[in-house]
């Protein structure tokens, strides 16, 4: 595992890993002298949980971002936001909620959480999303009721909000947003949607996430399931849980949204080095957009079909990591075997073609120059002849 000097980018690694080998992710989360100042807020409140002045700041503020008055409802982690996001719909349990198969298990566990059943369905081709189209193209074959669809951001990419507002008064379904990586490109609320805040995130506070709703009705609610189906006295009025952010967690949200701008910054500038370093190898395709109109923390390209596998085991013999951050996909996953999938040929494609580089918000330029290196000598070679270094 790497740690990173904030402020010098110097990446080491932890003691027992081969200091020569590059990580896929290294995690960008406040310094401590940056945290301190809101720390010693919450000593001077004696406030440390159930909505204290720190969590009401933070989600303020994280609502200022979106284009139009928006609700902010943290909770304890993005999987458990789309668990309540979906309980809050008060669907029939077992019912079919709609996802792609091309998306992180936190996905489909949360379906199941919230007592409906994952429905695996295809995504588009190049970019991986499961749009309003495809899905509309597939409902009339679904094996059951489908009472749900929760389309994801793939690795933080921007979905159209409006495509799925018309599906929804189209359809009469219900749609939730998945966009755990979506941070930097999320700004439209019209359909409710999901942004974690786990330290692998763009902006990470080590643990957390938020739900963000134009409804304020469904708001209430959802804060109600944070809180033991609280509202406003003791009184529990349904099935709920304890999901709430504590104030020490939206101390370090707080301290992460002082320091963004220049994160964010960072993050584009190593974005736009990589894309340089590997424009004259035609066979690497970025997300579209990914470093110029908006960021994540991790960096996905598209390979030669079906050479992932092979270009990975090349770039970990030149202890450079990379990781297959969806593996073959949620149906291929034992918890969900027993879940119905419908037709998922451009998954099983992309699953064989995509890989995760090194990327971070502190990436140096011998960094880059060393993915870039390993990762065209891995392409140039013939499977299992050669180690690049």
């Amino acid at each position: 595992m790497a740690v990173v000097d904030p402020r010098s980018g110097f990446v080491s690694l932890v003691a027992g890993a081969s200091s020569s080998r590059l990580p896929v992710a290294v995690p960008t989360l406040p310094t401590a002298d940056e945290v301190l100042p809101y720390l010693r807020r919450i000593d001077a409140s004696g406030w440390y949980s159930n909505f204290g002045p720190l969590v009401r700041e933070l989600e303020a503020r994280l609502a200022s971002r979106f284009a139009h008055p928006t609700e902010v409802v943290t909770v304890a982690n993005g999987t458990l936001g789309l668990t309540l996001a979906l309980q809050a719909l008060d669907l029939p349990r077992g019912g079919l909620c709609a996802i792609p198969s091309w998306t992180f298990v936190a996905t489909a566990h949360a379906v199941r959480m919230a007592g409906l059943t994952p429905w695996f369905v295809d995504v588009e081709p190049e970019g991986g999303q499961l749009t309003p189209d495809l899905l509309s193209e597939v409902l009339p074959r679904a094996p059951g009721p489908v009472v749900a669809a929760m389309p994801v951001s793939v690795m933080g990419r921007p979905v159209s909000v409006e495509s799925w507002v018309a599906f929804r008064e189209a359809t009469g379904l219900p749609v939730i947003l998945d966009a755990a990586a979506g941070f930097d490109a999320v700004h439209d609320a019209t359909v409710p949607v999901m942004v974690s805040l786990h330290a692998t995130k763009a902006l990470g506070i080590g643990e957390g996430a938020f739900l963000a709703t134009r409804d304020p009705v469904l708001a209430r609610r959802w804060r109600a399931l944070t809180n033991f189906a609280f509202m406003g006295d003791r009184t529990a009025r349904f099935p709920a849980t304890n999901a709430k952010l504590s104030e020490y967690a939206a101390a370090v949200g707080l301290a992460a949204l002082e320091i963004w701008p220049d994160t964010r910054n960072r993050y584009i500038a190593a974005a736009r080095r990589l894309r340089i370093a590997l424009s004259d190898e035609p066979r690497v395709c970025f997300q579209p957009g990914w470093g110029l109109d908006w960021i994540s923390s991790t960096c996905l390209v598209s390979l030669p079909e079906g050479s992932a596998e092979d270009v990975g085991m090349a770039l970990a013999r030149a202890e450079v990591e990379t990781r297959r951050w969806w593996g073959q996909g949620c149906h291929a996953a034992p918890a969900f075997a027993d879940c119905p999938a419908d037709r998922l040929a451009a998954t099983r494609r992309l699953a064989d073609s995509s890989l995760g580089l090194p990327f971070f918000a502190h990436m140096q330029p011998e960094h880059i120059n060393r993915v870039a290196r390993a990762l065209k000598l891995a392409l140039n070679s013939p499977v299992g002849e050669g180690t690049p270094t």
